[in-house]
């Protein structure tokens, strides 16, 4: 797992305007329009069992079951015309959905 420089800074500035840790837990959940789905919350500190990626100061927390279906991913901020979010490069997702927040393995 990979935490990119640009979604290290978003994480650090939203953190920083909440005042709460720099910690981005990704989870995957059913559903969406392609299986799965990702789920981005800041957290308040990392489990036992998580997998910790650190970068510049920011931490990216992932529980066992979700590791599984995101191992090798790069997490990733983009902003476009279109708008700005957190995007997840899945080489393990069969296909995903056409916003890119759902995919299917």
């Amino acid at each position: 797992m990979t935490l990119s420089p640009s979604a290290a800074a978003r994480v650090a500035a939203i953190a920083a305007k909440q005042g709460k840790p720099a910690i981005l837990r990704l989870s995957v959940e059913g559903g969406g329009c392609s299986g799965f789905q990702y789920k981005f919350a800041l957290a308040d500190h990392a489990e036992t069992d998580d997998l910790v990626v650190e970068r510049d100061g920011v931490t990216l927390v992932i529980d066992s079951v979700s590791l599984d279906l995101v191992a090798g991913s790069v997490v990733d901020y983009v902003e476009s015309l279109g708008g700005a979010a957190f995007k997840v490069e899945n080489p393990q997702a069969a296909s995903g959905c056409g916003c890119g927040s759902s995919f299917a393995i």
